[in-house]
């Protein structure tokens, strides 16, 4: 069996879903030594998820698309997020939705459903958002290798709630759009400039089946029911808007 074979067989047996829609957070180097690096990788995913299946990856840029350098090129920015994830978003066949900092990439037939929209935010994780789409659609979220901290998807649940933690500042950014016509807009940026994030309590309060622990390859990885997650972070939140932070000291 080949690796590409192992990680599709191994994704299928953690429950992936045929013809689904996927949301991976990533780190290659978790894997083990993986021979074709990153294309391994996503050709186990897409065999995982059937051409049906829809494959999505963030692709966040707030490393590069600051208030001070707020120009954002769909094409040309680069992500900040692992090796995977910024492969992925130069594959050919991949679109990248238009966000200055929250952009995510997809392949597959559902991929103009959960991305055009994106533009019409004004927050990293807003209603338009595919971190917000993927709960309408029944998704399912892949920590693969990193943990539960790096979950974007949580943002989303954060805003609608507000927490006093959670916007900055407006930032006006620039955005090359993937035509090459250039708009501005002014975001509301996340903060998080005194609390410390603390996504790793989804265990808490999100057991199996929704959210389901085991190995690929070299990997520990989670697969979570997004609907779930929603409903239960939204439940802890809206008893506690700080239970998923602590305070910096």
């Amino acid at each position: 069996m080949t690796q590409t074979q192992q990680i599709t067989h191994d994704l299928i047996a953690l429950g992936v879903r045929k013809g689904g829609v996927l949301l991976v957070h990533s780190s290659l180097s978790a894997l083990g030594d993986v021979e074709g690096g990153p294309e391994t990788v996503i050709q186990g995913l897409l065999g995982a998820l059937g051409p049906t299946g829809t494959l999505l990856m963030p692709a966040l840029s707030y490393e590069h698309v600051t208030r001070r350098a707020s120009t954002f090129d769909v094409w040309h920015t680069p992500s900040n997020v692992g090796a995977i994830p910024e492969y992925f978003r130069t594959r050919p066949g991949t679109r990248r939705s238009v966000h200055p900092t929250h952009s995510v990439c997809a392949v597959g037939p559902r991929t103009g459903e959960l991305l055009d929209d994106h533009p019409l935010d004004d927050t990293p994780c807003g209603p338009y958002s595919p971190f917000h789409k993927l709960r309408d659609v029944g998704g399912q979220l892949l920590m693969l290798g990193c943990g539960l901290h790096p979950n974007t998807s949580m943002h989303a649940i954060e805003e609608l709630v507000e927490p006093l933690y959670l916007y900055a500042d407006p930032i006006t950014y620039r955005l090359v759009h993937a035509d090459g016509h250039v708009t501005t807009k002014t975001y509301r940026p996340h903060g998080f400039r005194h609390h410390e994030q603390r996504y790793d309590r989804v265990a808490d309060v999100l057991g199996e089946p929704a959210l389901h622990r085991e190995h690929v390859l070299a990997a520990e990885v989670f697969l979570i029911d997004v609907p779930a997650m929603w409903d239960a972070v939204l439940n802890a939140l809206r008893r506690d808007p700080l239970y998923f932070v602590d305070a910096r000291v």
